[in-house]
Parts: structure tokens; sequence; C-alpha cells
């Protein structure tokens, strides 16, 4: 899969893409903190939780399902325009191995983008001090939205 070089056409993408995904429910339980971030690629870092777990301490899917679709989503929102969102409209993910760590790292980067909508992929780590086991991957679809027509 070949992603594009972009530049971002808002200089304070980072700021953004971080309030705006803190400030949602899930992501307010979630709890987790934005690691790297750059134009077209966000990282995203679960510490381990208790409640977030599941199964002797394996991270439940349904959290590392949110968590890409949260790094997806992040990534997509560094190439908006000032006054754009996303929303996610469709996501797929693959669970590819159990997540047990100290922290899952989710890293999202776009596949491809457009005015209207834009793919990116997500791949999820789960992390014991240097070691990185991949534990799933997804493809996530997002609609752009102008809040300035809105």
């Amino acid at each position: 899969m070949t992603t594009e070089t972009t530049t971002a056409p808002n200089p304070d993408f980072a700021t953004l893409v971080k309030g705006a995904v803190s400030s949602m429910p899930a992501a307010k339980h979630l709890g987790f903190d934005f690691g790297a971030i750059a134009p077209g690629e966000a990282e995203i870092v679960q510490p381990y939780r208790a409640e977030l777990t599941e199964h002797n301490g394996y991270f439940q899917g349904g959290v590392l399902g949110m968590l890409a679709d949260f790094a997806g989503g992040s990534a997509a929102g560094t190439l908006l325009p000032p006054g754009w969102v996303n929303m996610t409209i469709d996501y797929t993910v693959k669970i590819v191995a159990p997540a047990k760590g100290d922290k899952v790292i989710a890293r999202g980067r776009v596949v491809k983008s457009s005015t209207t909508v834009t793919v990116a992929a997500a791949d999820v780590y789960a992390v014991t001090g240097e070691s990185e086991t991949l534990c799933a991957t997804a493809l996530v679809t997002m609609r752009n939205i102008d809040l300035n027509r809105s």
C-alpha cells in the first residue's frame, strides 16, 4: 500500500486534531495520549489500564478497534483545512495477535485523501519495554465535512 506525501493546509493541525479528538466521550473514557503527529500521520499511546483489558490482562478487541479508528481519523484530520472535521463512515479491524503489554500504540496514516472522503490505515502494536508486537490492522474511511457550510 502506497501512501501519499502531503502537506497540512492548516499550520495548527496538531493542536486542532488533539483538541477535537480529546473532546470525544470515547476518547475521554480511554484516556490515551498522542505520540508523534505529522501531516497525514498520527500516533496514539494507550497505557495499560485493567478496566480496558480482559482474559488475564489482554487489551479488549473493542479497545484496539477504537484506538485504530482514532489514529486513522487523527491522521486524516491533520490534512483538513481550518473549519473542517472528519466523521468515520466505515472501518474494518483485523486482530492478528493477542494484545498484552505495558501499553498499546496505534499508528495511523492517510492512504488516500480527497475533498470529500479520506481513507486511512492504522496498525496497532502491543508494547512491552522496547518490544512491539503487531496485534491489529485497520482501514478507516471518513467523510470530510466543512463546518462553515453547515
